[in-house]
């Protein structure tokens, strides 16, 4: 599917990351970088595995706390929230983890009323129906209502985890490597499904993947993370628009063999 041109608001940012830096003992993951998520970007890190791409989302999120620098997100300044701030402002951004982390216990149904219930204490069971059915008809995947995540597919239980966390219509989506273990087919609808999560939902997002074809088909802009710092940042064909032999093997790789 051809990206739509989306509805960027440049004026309008997000997240602002300033000087941000995070290390494990000796170990630099991150060394001083900037970024700005705008309203309505889809905005693609890319980088080898252990480059610091997942630690990112956790400083992001809060779930870590950097060293040095800033993370703001949606005028929220991270390091200086408490843990139930920190609650308040994750119900406004939604993780789409690699494992899909959906609960092996509960169907399809419950695993997508569990976030409702836990954050919305006033919701009727009407409002919850119509909720989850909205969220199934927007991945494609109405039918699975009533399954068990194990008679789900990978691709399956991937779009079931964006619809869970779509269901409580976040302003920031955080996808942790769409793609990762999905054969080629596959990765293109979720693909696609990531750029209709955009148009229908007006969602900011952040996608962490070392999948160039997720980067090109996904990405409003691309942020090259090399050695702790964002190398190039730009369209996909400015970003690869280069000799760099850091850089370089990255196409090669994906688009040359």
């Amino acid at each position: 599917m051809e990206k739509e041109k989306a509805n960027i608001d440049y004026n309008k940012t997000v997240i602002s990351i300033r000087g941000l830096e995070k290390a494990f003992e000796d170990f630099a993951v991150l060394r001083g970088i900037d970024l700005d998520l705008h309203q309505g970007e889809n905005l693609v890190v890319l980088g080898r595995s252990g480059s610091g791409k997942s630690v990112l989302i956790k400083l992001i999120s809060g779930l870590l706390k950097p060293d040095k620098g800033t993370i703001e997100v949606l005028g929220n300044d991270v390091c200086c929230l408490t843990e139930k701030q920190l609650r308040e402002l994750r119900i406004k951004m939604g993780f789409s983890f690699q494992s899909s982390a959906l609960y092996d216990s509960m169907t399809v149904r419950k695993n997508l009323e569990f976030p409702l219930v836990r954050n919305r204490t006033n919701i009727s069971r009407k409002e919850i129906d119509i909720a989850v059915e909205t969220v199934l008809d927007a991945v494609g995947l109405s039918q699975t209502i009533n399954q068990m995540p194990a008679e789900l597919s990978g691709g399956q239980r991937k779009r079931i985890g964006i619809a869970r966390t779509l269901i409580l219509n976040p302003e920031i989506m955080l996808y942790d490597e769409p793609t990762a273990g999905l054969d080629p087919i596959t990765c293109t609808e979720i693909n696609d499904l990531i750029n209709e999560v955009q148009q229908r939902y007006h969602t900011s997002s952040i996608i962490i993947t070392h999948d160039l074809t997720c980067a090109k088909t996904t990405g409003d802009r691309i942020a090259m993370l090399i050695e702790g710092k964002f190398q190039r940042v730009g369209t996909f064909e400015e970003v690869f628009d280069t000799n760099d032999k850091r850089i370089k093997p990255f196409f090669d790789y994906n688009f040359t063999q």
